[in-house]
């Protein structure tokens, strides 16, 4: 399977994008569903089984979680894992 020619540079332009878009994207998400369930960033670091700072830094969008962490969240705020990735939709 061949695909069109990609330069390089432009590619790895749209993949830090794509992966920036994603970061604050679950940074967003992690800091709202966190508020609405009343964790603080200690709490939900000791139910998850996480560091404190892995929060923190997923929360400012300097941490890409694992699989496995975003599993762990979701588990202790009781969400779905793509409330955690998906950007929330407003309703019309």
């Amino acid at each position: 399977m061949k695909g069109p020619p990609v330069k390089a540079k432009t590619l790895s332009a749209q993949l830090k994008k794509a992966s920036s878009a994603s970061a604050q994207t679950v940074a967003d998400r992690l800091i709202s569903l966190r508020a609405e369930r009343g964790f603080s960033q200690a709490r939900l670091a000791e139910l998850a089984g996480v560091d404190r700072k892995t929060i923190n830094r997923i929360e400012n969008g300097h941490f890409s979680p694992s699989l496995d962490t975003l599993t762990r969240l979701s588990v202790v705020l009781k969400c779905r894992l793509s409330d955690l990735v998906e950007a929330k939709r407003n309703k019309r």
